[in-house]
């Protein structure tokens, strides 16, 4: 048994597909099977039924998935030890980010933490929410920037900036010459939202519920520039993040305008997970996007809040 053995089974685990599983791992599909057959051997147990066209594991599969996750949680942290005694801004980090925030985010922070951290090899890993924190906490990630959710509460959270969100109109609705929009005015209007699974829906919709507003249930987009085009044919409204806005009140079809009582916001975050030896890595890490970050918000998006 070594490690990559245990990489496969949790990676069939988490995808219940041979095939992806064997993606994941980089290894041709035969190559993962016929691992995880040596692997059952060695043990004496068999981890899988092989009588349905679905992976299922069986109960000593099972518990062995959980096992194999604990170690590689720790195989994870003596590579982390080992790297604290070089460098602490060097070698390789990889960095999830949420689908809304890593294209916009990424433009205004890679150059200055290149510059800042030349020796620091940055992979970076676009999810979900959810999966993003399901793979920081299996190891497969080091950290990941988000925004703050319930369940990143498990985590050791660093925030770095508030992002206010805007009212996306098309640019001949009757709101077009207004400077901002109190978060009432929202009361009963239908906005377009973000398919389930984005955190931003949900974070959203509380704002609009709490206005009195309500989603739009005939379409759901997959992206931010899939909402941003469907206001832009006069589909409809949408809240959208600041930093997903350009500096234009109006541009392309599209007129946005600031809201108030409440700001609508999220708060965006780095998260590790807690223990990490690497700590002081992620938090020069955190500290460079914050404060660069800072700079940029209270100068180029000062209309938004």
């Amino acid at each position: 048994m070594n490690i990559r053995d245990l990489e496969y089974l949790v990676s069939l685990a988490e995808h219940r597909h041979f095939r992806r599983a064997a993606d994941a791992c980089h290894v041709s599909q035969p190559t993962l099977s016929g691992q995880i057959r040596k692997l059952e051997d060695e043990l004496g147990v068999m981890l899988l039924e092989r009588t349905s066209r679905k992976v299922l594991f069986t109960q000593a599969g099972l518990l062995l998935v959980d096992q194999a996750r604990t170690v590689l949680r720790e195989v994870k942290v003596l590579k982390e030890m080992a790297s604290q005694q070089g460098e602490a801004m060097s070698g390789p980090l990889h960095i999830g980010l949420i689908p809304t925030v890593g294209p916009y985010l990424l433009p205004h922070i890679i150059p200055q933490l290149h510059q800042s951290f030349p020796k620091l090899e940055m992979y970076l890993h676009e999810a979900q929410t959810q999966q993003l924190l399901s793979q920081l906490d299996s190891g497969k990630l080091d950290c990941a920037i988000i925004a703050l959710v319930k369940e990143s509460e498990a985590f050791i959270e660093v925030p770095l900036f508030d992002e206010p969100m805007k009212l996306a109109i098309w640019q001949d609705h009757p709101w077009k010459d207004r400077d901002r929009v109190p978060m009432s005015d929202l009361a009963g209007e239908k906005l377009l939202m973000l398919e389930d699974g984005h955190c931003l829906r949900d974070q959203a919709m509380g704002f609009c519920f709490q206005a009195g507003a309500d989603e739009d249930t005939h379409f759901r987009a997959t992206s931010l520039e899939t909402l941003r085009n469907m206001v832009a044919a006069g589909s409809g409204i949408t809240l959208l993040p600041a930093l997903a806005v350009p500096q234009e009140r109006t541009r392309d079809g599209i007129t946005y305008v600031s809201c108030y009582k409440p700001v609508p916001q999220r708060t965006i975050a780095l998260v590790y997970r807690p223990g990490s030896p690497l700590r002081s890595r992620y938090e020069q890490l955190a500290e460079a996007i914050r404060s660069h970050m800072q700079s940029y918000m209270e100068t180029t998006l000062k209309q938004a809040v």
